[in-house]
């Protein structure tokens, strides 16, 4: 993996902190590690130095200030830094009356707001590290990305499976168990498997929490701990305008990783065609759009629109200036087409995008026809969506 080029570019002016945010195994520690190589890191997974500062979070301000002035130049790493969220005020301190900077890396922000840490008021910048995505890797495997995800470590094994299923255990337990994030983990547990099998669909409280034996409001917490921990992502109904025929309360919530949703569902792909394929394809070009946004620092709002008799467009960027329907099918016809030209009577978007498996590109109407290569070419590029 040192040889992927990250895209994530964080470089913050002198004087100015920052977070970083990700799940496990994204590839921040690595990023930092080369982003920072003359860096002091203190690592909080390692047990010791979790031990040392928990009792004694001074101890951080004190061995700090005995560094030489050449290393505190550099910006200071606190790896996992949600497990000891009291070394924040003396982040605080250091950034105030020293003037040292630091990165703050950790998998989730929802310890550190549940215990009501010091988030250094707005003295950090934040950002996020994705799974790699294609703009990184090149020449895309489709169906190892749909089946191993691309956790980087996950999409370079070929025995990936063991891998997935410890990741998803190990998640359980240290993000939500270890970190007290809920106390019963049994409904949790089975929470995560029906959240599974309706990823990517219209999400229904009541279904879901019938399948876990608990409430609705229930499943809507457990729904925010994901979202809380970056392990997935809910996008509203794109509502522009008030109808009784479209959907505008039920969202569609996407893991961060199309191989962990695989792995929850038993799914294995074959080849490119079935509605297996299709839901994971339907994924992966989502965690692209999201990841774009994220490391181009724009701020366009992702929605999907659905009406009652059927009738959905997948994604629709900026209010309603982009829309984009995936279809996992390498021939498309017109009955793939029906939903767009609804969207595009009624909100007239400024431009129209139907990704697919085809080979090469074409115009149907106002409709362009795109093989999902060329898209996201095009995305990377900065030609599908601005901010």
């Amino acid at each position: 993996m040192d040889k992927v080029r990250r895209l994530l570019n964080l470089d913050p002016p002198p004087n100015q902190s920052a977070f970083l945010w990700g799940p496990r195994k994204t590839g921040k520690s690595t990023y930092l590690k080369g982003q920072f190589p003359n860096s002091l890191i203190f690592d909080f997974l390692k047990t010791d130095l979790f031990f040392e500062f928990s009792k004694n979070p001074s101890l951080l301000r004190e061995q700090i200030l005995a560094q030489d002035e050449r290393i505190l130049r550099q910006p200071i790493i606190l790896d996992e830094v949600q497990k000891i969220p009291k070394v924040l005020d003396e982040v605080h301190w250091l950034i105030e009356n020293k003037g040292l900077r630091f990165i703050l890396c950790g998998s989730s922000a929802r310890k550190l707001k549940r215990g009501q840490a010091n988030l250094l008021g707005g003295r950090a910048w934040r950002y996020e590290m994705f799974p790699l995505v294609s703009a990184e890797l090149g020449d895309v495997d489709l169906l190892r990305a749909l089946n191993h995800g691309t956790i980087p470590i996950h999409y370079l094994q070929d025995k990936h499976q063991k891998s997935l299923k410890a990741y998803v255990q190990d998640y359980l337990k240290e993000e939500v168990m270890d970190e007290g994030l809920t106390r019963n983990i049994p409904a949790f547990s089975r929470f995560f498997d029906a959240m599974g099998y309706s990823h990517g669909e219209l999400t229904n409280y009541s279904n879901i929490a019938r399948d876990c034996g608990v409430d609705s409001k229930t499943v809507k917490e457990y729904y925010q701990i994901l979202i809380d921990t970056l392990l997935g992502t809910m996008i509203e109904p794109f509502k522009k305008r008030q109808s009784r025929q479209v959907i505008t309360k039920a969202g569609k919530f996407y893991l961060f990783d199309v191989g962990i949703a695989g792995c929850i569902t038993k799914r294995h792909i074959v080849e490119a065609k079935g509605e297996d394929f299709g839901k994971a394809f339907e994924h992966f070009i989502f965690m692209e759009m999201l990841a774009y946004r994220s490391y181009r620092d724009l701020d366009f709002p992702i929605n999907f629109w659905r009406t009652k008799t059927g009738l959905e467009v997948d994604f629709v960027l900026g209010g309603g200036e982009i829309a984009i329907e995936v279809k996992g099918t390498s021939r498309v016809d017109k009955q793939d087409l029906h939903s767009l030209v609804a969207f595009e009577e009624e909100f007239s978007p400024r431009r129209s995008f139907l990704v697919c498996n085809e080979r090469r590109e074409r115009v149907h109407s106002s409709i362009r026809i795109m093989p999902w290569k060329k898209f996201l070419d095009c995305l990377w590029e900065g030609k599908i969506i601005r901010d």
